[in-house]
């Protein structure tokens, strides 16, 4: 076992609230309440302690893609998100053919059972041709239950969500499966109307997969999905805060109607998250990133973010003005409970596994301890 480590002095974000000068006391891979006699502290006086992120809708990183690339590539993808303080990542796989996405959820499905990442997210084939986003049109289909089945069964108890436009046909019956076979049906790339929308959460929908962006705009006369998946509270919307994806006052609409409780940040990261400007690939589609916005080639539709949420939490601390519990619940807390993982990560508590970030006083990120070892030690001054 690895010797023991404490943390001590910093402002530790707790499920109860903050700590001024809180110690964390780590054994092995997870948090505890004990202390380890004569057990040197790490002072992190003037630094925040945060729990490790919580990454549920992310597509690759480090020029590595979770849909088209190797082992090695998603492991290389899953690192670079690691360096940048997300301790936990579901892998997101793009539309695709159907023997194609069983065969990637096999490979994934494998790593997740190994702890490399928390299983796999199914964006596409099933959704909305006209709110397509960076998804191919021609591999587009509607939602059969027993092709959704296929994909379930594929990844082999590993699937966590789905994402599908649910007034297709066959939309709601699958929306009854999934959440059968306990699996997150999540609302997007839809032009579902308001009355469409409130029939799938009544199915069992409890996602809204990154609210606003691939969706109807909200309207006076016609609110559409947005306003359904906000007011009820069985739904959690997931937000990309990087900037691009969404206005901040659009971000504040949403912690305003669903609380701080119903949101949850994500990167719907592609390749090159941690990587860099340059030509890539989403799926079939090719995409050309240029100063961190990635775009489609053809037609320039925006083809997911270069985003880690490491400057997803800064920037909602420092420009949207959440407070830092607030970003917390949003970026760990929430998808970790979504994910059915909060037994073991998203929060500092003993018994959950040594999953923490350290950030100094303006929430740049300083230090990443995943299962009790560091990926990024803290260099003090």
């Amino acid at each position: 076992m690895a010797p023991s480590k404490v943390l001590a002095g910093a402002r530790v974000v707790l499920p109860t609230g903050t700590v001024d000068g809180g110690r964390v006391i780590v054994e092995g891979e997870r948090i505890t309440g004990g202390l380890t006699a004569d057990t040197p502290a790490l002072d992190l006086t003037g630094h925040w302690l945060v729990p490790g992120f919580v990454d549920m809708h992310n597509h690759g990183g480090g020029g590595a893609s979770f849909t088209n690339g190797s082992v090695d590539d998603i492991l290389r993808g899953v690192r670079t998100h690691r360096q940048h303080g997300t301790t936990t990542v579901v892998a997101s796989t793009v539309t695709g053919e159907m023997d194609t996405l069983a065969h990637r959820a096999g490979l994934l499905s494998e790593l997740a059972e190994q702890g490399e990442i928390a299983g796999v997210h199914f964006e596409g084939p099933f959704i909305e041709p006209c709110r397509k986003g960076a998804h191919s049109e021609a591999l587009l289909r509607h939602p059969d239950p027993a092709e959704v089945r296929k994909l379930i069964d594929a990844a082999r108890g590993q699937a966590r969500m789905v994402t599908l436009a649910t007034e297709l046909p066959g939309g709601i019956d699958s929306v009854r499966l999934l959440v059968e076979h306990g699996v997150i049906a999540a609302i997007g790339h839809t032009d579902a109307t308001y009355e469409q929308t409130v029939e799938a959460i009544d199915a069992g929908a409890t996602v809204a997969t990154h609210l606003f962006n691939a969706m109807p705009p909200l309207g006076h006369r016609s609110p559409g999905p947005i306003a359904a998946l906000l007011e009820d509270p069985r739904v959690t919307v997931e937000l990309i805060n990087d900037g691009t994806h969404l206005h901040p006052a659009s971000l504040q609409l949403a912690f305003h109607h669903a609380g701080p409780e119903r949101v949850a940040f994500i990167t719907d990261a592609m390749d090159a998250a941690g990587f860099g400007d340059g030509s890539y690939r989403l799926g079939p589609l090719e995409v050309e990133v240029k100063d961190g916005v990635a775009r489609l080639v053809e037609g320039g539709s925006i083809a997911g973010s270069t985003l880690t949420l490491d400057r997803a939490f800064q920037r909602a601390v420092t420009v949207d003005g959440l407070s830092v519990e607030a970003a917390v619940q949003a970026i760990s807390a929430n998808p970790a409970r979504l994910l059915g993982l909060a037994g073991s990560v998203g929060s500092l508590e003993p018994g959950k596994y040594a999953d923490l970030v350290v950030l100094d006083a303006d929430f740049a990120l300083k230090g990443v301890m995943r299962r009790g070892e560091w990926i990024v030690e803290p260099e003090l001054g």
